[in-house]
């Protein structure tokens, strides 16, 4: 790597936010296992879609490949089956825990928004014991899936936070970037199950390896103080 290698090197940013946003990601193992399997039901060659299906709804990916299977009963049906069949695939992004553990304590405002649908995320919290939010915006609460930006306008109003109120959206995904810069919302992206040159080019405003890259250093009623660490020098790119 020659000396203009992006590097996750910049020093300590500190940003307050009034709430935060998750994207729940799931374990990359996990879904090319459960998507071999669906799509070799389907005749559908496991590989297409997976190059289209990170990030975005079951229901908008079978619209394309398998209209008659595009309906919610079949999508949560086949979904909650995920964390039953491959739960021991599963595995949290660090520092994940113990960045909901503080927000938790904190009473800070935060919810999970997803493409997932309801039994998908809720078998998820309950295989790894995860704390479950008060507030889920879920692929089925939504009609257009990332990145249009309406989950994430919903997730800001099951908070109770306006336009004007910094809302920190939390995504591995382009399309799910690109929805929380749409949202109005500032995102920080994780190099997890994507490129880290695709996860800039979606536009984060921070891009990191993990969430031990985030840590709560101060809260009040008016929000919290978070401080990102070893964030990605985009400007050595």
């Amino acid at each position: 790597m020659g000396s203009n290698s992006p590097t996750f090197s910049l020093p300590p940013q500190k940003a307050h936010f009034k709430g935060l946003l998750f994207d729940m990601d799931d374990s990359t193992a996990a879904v090319e296992k459960h998507w071999h399997t669906i799509g070799n039901e389907l005749g559908v060659d496991p590989n297409v879609i997976l190059q289209t299906s990170h990030g975005r709804r079951s229901i908008d990916v079978l619209k394309l490949l398998s209209p008659e299977k595009a309906n919610w009963e079949y999508i949560k049906h086949m979904e909650g089956l995920l964390p039953k069949l491959y739960g021991d695939d599963a595995v949290e992004i660090l520092g994940a825990r113990a960045l909901l553990g503080s927000l938790t304590n904190a009473n800070t405002p935060w919810a999970i928004v997803t493409s997932g649908t309801s039994p998908l995320v809720l078998g998820w919290l309950g295989v790894l014991k995860l704390p479950r939010p008060e507030h889920l915006v879920v692929a089925e609460d939504v009609e257009n899936g990332k990145p249009d930006p309406t989950c994430y306008l919903m997730g800001k109003e099951k908070l109770r936070l306006g336009p004007a109120d910094e809302v920190l959206v939390l995504e591995d995904s382009p399309a799910g970037i690109k929805a929380g810069k749409a949202a109005g919302c500032k995102v920080l992206g994780v190099v997890t199950s994507h490129t880290m040159q695709q996860v800039v080019d979606a536009g984060a405003d921070w891009v990191v390896k993990d969430l031990r890259s985030v840590k709560l250093v101060g809260s009040s009623e008016r929000g919290v103080t978070l401080e990102i660490l070893d964030a990605l020098d985009t400007l050595k790119q």
